[in-house]
Protein backbone atom coordinates (compact mmCIF):
# COMPACT_ATOMS: atom_id res chain seq x y z
CA UNK A 1 0.00 0.00 0.00
CA UNK A 2 2.85 2.35 0.84
CA UNK A 3 4.42 1.66 -2.55
CA UNK A 4 1.15 2.53 -4.31
CA UNK A 5 0.90 5.83 -2.41
CA UNK A 6 4.49 6.68 -3.31
CA UNK A 7 4.40 5.67 -6.99
CA UNK A 8 0.72 5.30 -7.90
CA UNK A 9 0.27 9.04 -8.40
CA UNK A 10 2.52 8.99 -11.47
CA UNK A 11 0.29 6.97 -13.82
CA UNK A 12 -2.75 8.79 -12.38
CA UNK A 13 -1.13 12.11 -13.24
CA UNK A 14 -0.35 10.92 -16.78
CA UNK A 15 -3.97 9.81 -17.28
CA UNK A 16 -5.28 13.16 -16.00
CA UNK A 17 -2.95 15.04 -18.36
CA UNK A 18 -4.11 12.93 -21.29
CA UNK A 19 -7.74 13.69 -20.49
CA UNK A 20 -6.95 17.41 -20.22
CA UNK A 21 -5.25 17.36 -23.62
CA UNK A 22 -8.14 15.35 -25.07
CA UNK A 23 -10.70 17.82 -23.69
CA UNK A 24 -8.72 20.82 -24.94
CA UNK A 25 -8.26 19.45 -28.45
CA UNK A 26 -11.95 18.63 -28.89
CA UNK A 27 -12.97 22.11 -27.67
CA UNK A 28 -10.36 24.10 -29.61
CA UNK A 29 -10.79 22.19 -32.88
CA UNK A 30 -14.57 21.91 -32.42
CA UNK A 31 -14.58 18.18 -33.12
CA UNK A 32 -18.13 16.84 -33.61
CA UNK A 33 -19.38 14.72 -30.73
CA UNK A 34 -20.30 11.85 -33.05
CA UNK A 35 -16.68 11.72 -34.24
CA UNK A 36 -14.78 12.16 -30.95
CA UNK A 37 -16.68 13.26 -27.84
CA UNK A 38 -14.89 15.16 -25.09
CA UNK A 39 -14.15 13.36 -21.80
CA UNK A 40 -16.67 15.63 -20.06
CA UNK A 41 -19.39 14.45 -22.48
CA UNK A 42 -18.43 10.81 -21.89
CA UNK A 43 -18.54 11.32 -18.13
CA UNK A 44 -21.92 13.00 -18.37
CA UNK A 45 -23.29 10.10 -20.42
CA UNK A 46 -21.80 7.60 -17.96
CA UNK A 47 -23.66 9.29 -15.10
CA UNK A 48 -26.98 10.07 -16.75
CA UNK A 49 -27.09 6.85 -18.77
CA UNK A 50 -26.59 4.50 -15.82
CA UNK A 51 -30.16 3.10 -16.06
CA UNK A 52 -29.52 2.29 -19.73
CA UNK A 53 -26.43 0.15 -19.23
CA UNK A 54 -26.52 -1.04 -15.60
CA UNK A 55 -28.23 -4.34 -16.50
CA UNK A 56 -25.77 -4.79 -19.38
CA UNK A 57 -22.87 -4.33 -16.96
CA UNK A 58 -24.22 -6.91 -14.49
CA UNK A 59 -24.75 -9.42 -17.30
CA UNK A 60 -21.17 -9.04 -18.51
CA UNK A 61 -19.77 -9.37 -14.98
CA UNK A 62 -21.73 -12.59 -14.42
CA UNK A 63 -20.69 -14.04 -17.77
CA UNK A 64 -17.02 -13.10 -17.29
CA UNK A 65 -16.90 -14.59 -13.78
CA UNK A 66 -18.45 -17.89 -14.86
CA UNK A 67 -16.22 -18.14 -17.91
CA UNK A 68 -13.10 -17.21 -15.95
CA UNK A 69 -13.80 -19.82 -13.27
CA UNK A 70 -14.40 -22.55 -15.85
CA UNK A 71 -11.45 -21.48 -18.00
CA UNK A 72 -9.13 -21.32 -14.99
CA UNK A 73 -10.22 -24.74 -13.77
CA UNK A 74 -9.74 -26.24 -17.23
CA UNK A 75 -6.33 -24.58 -17.58
CA UNK A 76 -5.08 -25.90 -14.24
CA UNK A 77 -6.38 -29.42 -14.93
CA UNK A 78 -4.77 -29.44 -18.38
CA UNK A 79 -1.47 -28.23 -16.91
CA UNK A 80 -1.53 -30.96 -14.25
CA UNK A 81 -2.25 -33.66 -16.84
CA UNK A 82 0.51 -32.42 -19.15
CA UNK A 83 2.96 -32.28 -16.27
CA UNK A 84 2.15 -35.62 -14.67
CA UNK A 85 1.92 -37.61 -17.93
CA UNK A 86 4.89 -36.91 -20.25
CA UNK A 87 3.26 -38.82 -23.13
CA UNK A 88 0.25 -36.49 -23.08
CA UNK A 89 2.53 -33.43 -22.88
CA UNK A 90 4.59 -34.51 -25.88
CA UNK A 91 1.46 -35.31 -27.89
CA UNK A 92 -0.84 -32.40 -27.10
CA UNK A 93 1.31 -29.43 -26.05
CA UNK A 94 2.14 -28.46 -29.67
CA UNK A 95 -1.57 -28.63 -30.47
CA UNK A 96 -2.32 -26.19 -27.64
CA UNK A 97 0.11 -23.70 -29.14
CA UNK A 98 -1.44 -24.13 -32.59
CA UNK A 99 -4.93 -23.61 -31.17
CA UNK A 100 -3.96 -20.12 -30.01
CA UNK A 101 -3.19 -19.08 -33.57
CA UNK A 102 -6.87 -19.39 -34.49
CA UNK A 103 -8.68 -16.07 -33.83
CA UNK A 104 -11.58 -16.48 -31.42
CA UNK A 105 -13.66 -14.04 -33.45
CA UNK A 106 -13.46 -16.55 -36.33
CA UNK A 107 -14.59 -19.46 -34.16
CA UNK A 108 -17.50 -17.51 -32.69
CA UNK A 109 -19.89 -17.91 -35.68
CA UNK A 110 -19.11 -21.63 -35.82
CA UNK A 111 -19.93 -22.02 -32.15
CA UNK A 112 -23.29 -20.35 -32.74
CA UNK A 113 -24.02 -22.79 -35.57
CA UNK A 114 -23.04 -25.78 -33.45
CA UNK A 115 -24.49 -24.80 -30.06
CA UNK A 116 -27.10 -22.13 -30.78
CA UNK A 117 -27.51 -18.68 -29.22
CA UNK A 118 -27.59 -19.79 -25.58
CA UNK A 119 -24.98 -19.31 -22.89
CA UNK A 120 -22.93 -22.39 -23.89
CA UNK A 121 -21.09 -20.88 -26.91
CA UNK A 122 -20.33 -17.76 -24.85
CA UNK A 123 -18.80 -19.82 -22.04
CA UNK A 124 -16.76 -21.77 -24.61
CA UNK A 125 -15.38 -18.51 -26.07
CA UNK A 126 -14.30 -17.22 -22.65
CA UNK A 127 -12.84 -20.62 -21.73
CA UNK A 128 -10.77 -20.69 -24.93
CA UNK A 129 -9.46 -17.22 -24.12
CA UNK A 130 -8.69 -17.93 -20.45
CA UNK A 131 -7.30 -21.44 -20.17
CA UNK A 132 -4.11 -21.12 -22.24
CA UNK A 133 -2.27 -18.48 -20.12
CA UNK A 134 -2.91 -20.49 -16.97
CA UNK A 135 -1.80 -23.75 -18.59
CA UNK A 136 1.49 -22.30 -19.82
CA UNK A 137 2.16 -20.44 -16.55
CA UNK A 138 1.44 -23.51 -14.41
CA UNK A 139 3.68 -25.73 -16.55
CA UNK A 140 6.51 -23.23 -16.19
CA UNK A 141 5.93 -23.19 -12.45
CA UNK A 142 6.10 -26.98 -12.24
CA UNK A 143 9.36 -26.99 -14.19
CA UNK A 144 10.92 -24.45 -11.80
CA UNK A 145 10.58 -26.77 -8.82
CA UNK A 146 13.83 -27.18 -6.91
CA UNK A 147 15.55 -30.38 -8.07
CA UNK A 148 17.43 -30.62 -4.76
CA UNK A 149 14.21 -30.62 -2.72
CA UNK A 150 12.59 -33.05 -5.11
CA UNK A 151 15.58 -35.40 -4.85
CA UNK A 152 15.50 -35.10 -1.05
CA UNK A 153 11.81 -36.05 -0.92
CA UNK A 154 12.45 -39.03 -3.20
CA UNK A 155 15.22 -40.18 -0.90
CA UNK A 156 12.82 -39.82 2.04
CA UNK A 157 10.41 -42.21 0.32
CA UNK A 158 7.75 -39.70 -0.79
CA UNK A 159 5.34 -40.85 -3.47
CA UNK A 160 4.79 -38.97 -6.72
CA UNK A 161 1.51 -37.64 -5.38
CA UNK A 162 3.14 -36.35 -2.22
CA UNK A 163 5.93 -34.73 -4.20
CA UNK A 164 3.39 -33.00 -6.43
CA UNK A 165 1.01 -31.68 -3.76
CA UNK A 166 3.62 -30.82 -1.11
CA UNK A 167 6.42 -29.51 -3.35
CA UNK A 168 5.61 -28.95 -7.03
CA UNK A 169 2.17 -27.42 -6.53
CA UNK A 170 3.28 -24.86 -3.90
CA UNK A 171 6.28 -24.01 -6.08
CA UNK A 172 3.98 -23.41 -9.05
CA UNK A 173 1.45 -21.22 -7.19
CA UNK A 174 3.17 -17.88 -8.00
CA UNK A 175 3.22 -18.82 -11.69
CA UNK A 176 -0.39 -20.00 -11.53
CA UNK A 177 -1.48 -16.64 -10.11
CA UNK A 178 0.48 -14.87 -12.86
CA UNK A 179 -1.57 -16.81 -15.39
CA UNK A 180 -4.76 -16.06 -13.46
CA UNK A 181 -4.07 -12.32 -13.66
CA UNK A 182 -3.81 -12.55 -17.44
CA UNK A 183 -6.86 -14.78 -17.75
CA UNK A 184 -8.94 -12.57 -15.45
CA UNK A 185 -8.39 -9.57 -17.69
CA UNK A 186 -8.90 -11.65 -20.84
CA UNK A 187 -12.21 -12.97 -19.47
CA UNK A 188 -13.80 -9.52 -19.80
CA UNK A 189 -12.66 -9.26 -23.41
CA UNK A 190 -13.91 -12.80 -24.07
CA UNK A 191 -17.28 -11.96 -22.51
CA UNK A 192 -17.69 -8.90 -24.75
CA UNK A 193 -16.73 -10.89 -27.85
CA UNK A 194 -19.15 -13.66 -26.90
CA UNK A 195 -21.94 -11.11 -26.49
CA UNK A 196 -21.47 -10.12 -30.11
CA UNK A 197 -22.71 -13.60 -31.02
CA UNK A 198 -26.30 -12.60 -30.48
CA UNK A 199 -26.85 -11.95 -26.78
CA UNK A 200 -29.84 -9.98 -25.52
CA UNK A 201 -27.86 -7.97 -22.96
CA UNK A 202 -24.29 -7.21 -22.00
CA UNK A 203 -21.67 -4.53 -22.59
CA UNK A 204 -20.99 -6.02 -26.02
CA UNK A 205 -24.65 -5.57 -26.95
CA UNK A 206 -24.68 -2.04 -25.51
CA UNK A 207 -21.57 -1.16 -27.53
CA UNK A 208 -23.05 -2.59 -30.74
CA UNK A 209 -26.30 -0.64 -30.34
CA UNK A 210 -24.38 2.56 -29.55
CA UNK A 211 -22.10 2.14 -32.55
CA UNK A 212 -24.96 1.48 -34.97
CA UNK A 213 -26.75 4.65 -33.77
CA UNK A 214 -23.56 6.77 -33.95
CA UNK A 215 -23.62 7.38 -30.16
CA UNK A 216 -19.85 7.58 -29.87
CA UNK A 217 -20.06 8.80 -26.30
CA UNK A 218 -21.81 5.55 -25.33
CA UNK A 219 -19.18 3.54 -27.19
CA UNK A 220 -16.49 5.20 -25.08
CA UNK A 221 -18.54 4.55 -21.95
CA UNK A 222 -18.57 0.86 -22.87
CA UNK A 223 -14.81 0.93 -23.50
CA UNK A 224 -14.09 2.49 -20.11
CA UNK A 225 -16.42 0.00 -18.43
CA UNK A 226 -14.47 -2.87 -20.01
CA UNK A 227 -11.19 -1.35 -18.81
CA UNK A 228 -12.61 -0.87 -15.31
CA UNK A 229 -13.83 -4.47 -15.11
CA UNK A 230 -10.48 -5.82 -16.31
CA UNK A 231 -8.63 -3.79 -13.68
CA UNK A 232 -11.12 -4.85 -11.01
CA UNK A 233 -10.66 -8.54 -11.83
CA UNK A 234 -6.87 -8.09 -11.86
CA UNK A 235 -6.96 -6.41 -8.43
CA UNK A 236 -9.15 -9.22 -7.08
CA UNK A 237 -6.63 -11.87 -8.18
CA UNK A 238 -3.78 -9.86 -6.63
CA UNK A 239 -5.75 -9.67 -3.38
CA UNK A 240 -6.33 -13.42 -3.35
CA UNK A 241 -2.67 -14.05 -4.23
CA UNK A 242 -1.46 -11.98 -1.29
CA UNK A 243 -3.66 -13.98 1.06
CA UNK A 244 -2.81 -17.42 -0.36
CA UNK A 245 0.95 -17.07 -0.90
CA UNK A 246 1.98 -15.63 2.45
CA UNK A 247 5.12 -17.77 2.59
CA UNK A 248 6.69 -16.17 -0.50
CA UNK A 249 9.59 -13.88 0.39
CA UNK A 250 9.10 -10.25 -0.60
CA UNK A 251 11.28 -8.74 -3.26
CA UNK A 252 13.82 -6.12 -2.27
CA UNK A 253 11.85 -3.38 -3.93
CA UNK A 254 8.73 -4.27 -1.87
CA UNK A 255 10.21 -4.51 1.61
CA UNK A 256 8.61 -1.27 2.70
CA UNK A 257 5.10 -2.26 1.70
Amino acid sequence: MKTFIQKGWRPCLVIILLFIIWESVTKIMEVPAWLLPAPSQILQEAITGWPNYSHHLLSTIQLALIGCLIGSSVGILVAICLHRVPFIRESFYPLLIVSQNIPVIVLAPLLVIWFGFGILPKIIVITLVCFFPITVAALDGFRQTSHELKHYMQMAGATKGQIFWKLEWPYALPSVFSGLKISATYSVMGAVISEWLGAKKGIGVYMTLASSSFRTDRVFVAIFLIIFLALLFFALIVRIENRVIKWRPKEEGHKDE
